[in-house]
């Protein structure tokens, strides 16, 4: 409303006098610098919003292409502005011309804000929107109305595990098992899904579960925890002649890794 009257003021004065023309120029310059500043504003949260972008590697399809359509946005806003300010920069000849065809011009260039104005709102809300749906990216580990990705599940699986909710863990990872066999954390998976039940001190079935990852994965880094928690179940199931076979075998299949350190450590407490 401010600024109505203040157009209202300056086609007065444009009507009175010449020198009203060049104010008249320079209000509509001063609007246009105002929306330049508003648009370099939205474009810093785009950029922002592309660098958390960048921080994640599951599927953004849906984000990217809400991206591309800001961008073009944009594009379009700094065209029109830069055909205002293209007429701007020939004052000279706007000021020579009559009085009522520079008014025109005045209304034409308001007109024209108020459109540029609008969808500045509208790229502003857009660009919110996306923030949005990155927080949300990151909180659920996917992207909204999307599948959870494989890393996504396995590394729910592993929340739900540290937070001591084994049943949850197990149920996470062997749905990432399931859908992803021959994902390269299968492996990690088998064995943490053993951890569960050694957690739970269900033994029995931890057994089980770490000779999967034994007997499938032998050549994999968990092959040789999964070993150790065997010796471990055994020892904790009061077996230890199982214990010391498995630590024993431990030491020959995997002699430089740091669970048969550990192995030789625990083979001397159960002799």
């Amino acid at each position: 409303m401010k600024r109505v009257w203040i157009l209202s003021g300056c086609l007065m004065l444009a009507l009175t006098g010449g020198c009203a023309s060049t104010g008249s120029v320079e209000a509509v310059r001063r609007d246009v610098d105002e929306t330049k500043n508003r648009i370099y504003t939205i474009e810093k949260d785009l950029g922002t919003a592309r660098e958390g972008e960048k921080t994640f590697k599951s599927d953004f399809a849906a984000l990217r292409k809400g991206d591309a359509d800001l961008q073009a946005n944009l594009d379009s806003l700094k065209t029109d502005l830069q055909l205002m300010a293209g007429k701007l920069d020939d004052q000279g000849l706007a000021i020579k011309k009559p009085v009522e065809e520079l008014a025109r011009y005045r209304e034409d260039s308001d007109r024209r804000i108020v459109a540029l104005e609008d969808r500045i709102v509208k790229l502003q809300v857009a660009v919110d929107e996306l923030n949005k749906r990155m927080k949300e990216f990151a909180q659920n580990g996917s992207a909204p109305g999307k599948e959870v990705t494989p890393d996504a599940l396995y590394l729910k699986g592993l929340e739900s595990f540290k937070a001591g909710d084994m049943p949850s863990a197990r149920t996470q990872l062997t749905s990432f098992i399931e859908k992803n066999p021959s994902h390269d954390l299968v492996p990690n998976a088998r064995y943490w899904i053993g951890e569960t039940y050694y957690g739970e001190k269900n033994y029995e079935q931890a057994i089980l579960e770490f000779q999967e990852v034994v007997k499938q994965y032998p050549k994999k880094e968990k092959a040789p925890a999964a070993m150790l928690k065997q010796a471990l179940s055994f020892k904790a199931l009061k077996d230890l002649k199982s214990t010391q076979y498995l630590l024993k075998r431990l030491i020959g299949d995997y002699p430089k890794s740091d669970e048969a350190k550990k192995a030789k450590v625990l083979l001397k407490e159960v002799k």
